[in-house]
């Protein structure tokens, strides 16, 4: 980060009173965490659901910090030994910022959302970008209210390109951020079951994922997914410029279905391909990212040879070989979209199939239905062995063991099942077969994986 802006021209922008002596000091980096504070640093005081940012000013102060940003009346300058500014709402502040920063720079800007695919599409998207020009992302999961701007402050005078996504967890969510990053380019990966527990229902889900809409720049372009149920709407909902794509022959942007050791997809009679190997989740994936980069002007050639550099996220049905078993992880989340997906992934794979799966986490009311359609998925896809843990995993391991077939054991916690994941696993190295181990982030199955 490199802002080179001064104190006063910082309250100015985010409307705060400047109190200190030196308003014409130099302000470059940002931080939140006083862990990270260097000599010269701002710091900016936010307030989490367990903390409070400003009872943190004074120890940023003495770990060099030139100027602290702080709501009204919160902390005491006396005590500070550095320059205060002080506003209403440092959250709102923050946002107005990166929104200032945003537009000063003269570069395009693609925004991701969906349920499922973001933090991939995004990679594919970013490697098709810097084929073009010099891009910068948003890093891990800084994609909410206080990760996309500081996302959106990484931007300098070099950037060609910007690709950012955005997750949400209520109602709003992608209204409030999506407004600043301004996209020219706005890609919705998908609707699915996911933070149920905070929607409430999948139309308020829909609702949210097209919030993005309202941020596209005037000669912007909507990128999304028609195959989804949800997003086909927009077919007859959307008047705008978009690129539908999808697997349906009734796409603009329209991929090829076909086995191969290459991806490839036809948009206006041309036919693009790059050599990766995607399994069916990711072509979609892929689709988003090549859709936006057409939305955003990049040429055939630039989208070719940016998806082939694209190198898989790790934790996202990552493949291990040992002996002569192949091993799954996708234990960084889960809903009944991407636990599907996962599944269709493992039956790729040399047989027997060992699913070790964990609870799909924040769907509500709606966790012992997703759970027992899980079961179901299971059962179809003829899958001989399948390790579960979770409170929410009972419905499965229920409908499993009364219907017989398959080989279930059930334990309330992950640690229940880690001596017969070691089992399974030990099993498919001697003899050959596949092990999947997908849980949410919350259940913690990198410990089942450690202990493999």
């Amino acid at each position: 980060m490199k802002l080179n802006i001064t104190a006063e021209e910082l309250a100015k922008i985010i409307k705060g009173d400047f109190t200190g002596k030196q308003p014409r000091r130099v302000i470059d980096v940002i931080s939140k965490d006083t862990r990270a504070i260097n000599a010269g640093d701002c710091y900016w005081a936010l307030k989490g659901s367990n903390f409070d940012g400003a009872d943190f000013a004074a120890q940023a102060a003495a770990k060099g910090a030139a100027l602290i940003v702080a709501p009204q009346g919160s902390v005491n300058l006396n005590c500070l030994g550095a320059d205060l500014i002080e506003v209403p709402d440092t959250l709102a502040a923050l946002q107005t910022l990166a929104k200032y920063h945003r537009l000063k720079h003269n570069l395009k800007v693609a925004a991701i959302t969906g349920s499922n695919g973001k933090s991939t599409t995004k990679q594919m998207l970013l490697a098709i970008m810097s084929a073009a020009g010099k891009t910068t992302a948003n890093i891990g999961n800084l994609n909410n209210q206080i990760g996309v701007p500081l996302s959106l402050l990484e931007i300098t005078e070099r950037d060609d390109y910007g690709v950012f996504e955005l997750g949400a967890s209520k109602r709003g969510d992608i209204d409030e951020i999506a407004s600043l990053a301004l996209p020219d380019a706005a890609v919705i990966t998908n609707v699915s079951p996911a933070h149920l527990e905070f929607f409430g229902d999948m139309e308020n889900i829909y609702k949210t994922k097209t919030e993005i809409i309202k941020s596209l720049n005037a000669s912007g372009a909507l990128v999304y997914n028609l195959d989804n149920e949800y997003l086909r709407r927009l077919k007859t909902e959307y008047n705008g410029r978009a690129i539908a794509y999808g697997f349906s022959p009734y796409a603009d942007l329209v991929i090829d279905d076909a086995e191969g050791k290459e991806f490839s997809f036809t948009y206006r009679g041309a036919v693009f391909r790059a050599p990766v190997v995607l399994e069916r989740h990711n072509k979609l994936n892929a689709a988003a990212a090549c859709g936006a980069a057409i939305a955003l002007g990049l040429f055939k050639e630039q989208i070719e040879k940016g998806l082939a550099s694209y190198e898989p996220m790790p934790l996202r049905l990552q493949v291990e070989r040992r002996g002569k078993a192949v091993l799954l992880l996708d234990y960084y989340n889960a809903n009944p979209a991407s636990m599907e997906s996962a599944l269709d992934a493992l039956l790729k794979y040399p047989a027997p199939h060992t699913a070790v799966l964990g609870d799909m986490l924040e769907l509500g009311g709606f966790a012992e239905q997703y759970h027992a359609e899980l079961a179901q998925k299971i059962l179809v896809r003829g899958i001989k062995r399948a390790l579960l843990a979770g409170p929410h995993m009972r419905a499965a391991y229920e409908i499993l063991a009364k219907a017989g077939g398959v080989m279930v054991k059930y334990s309330v916690d992950k640690a229940g099942i880690a001596g017969d994941a070691r089992e399974a696993l030990s099993e498919a190295c001697a003899c050959g077969g596949s092990v999947l181990i997908k849980a949410s982030r919350g259940m913690g199955f990198e410990e089942i994986y450690k202990a493999l």
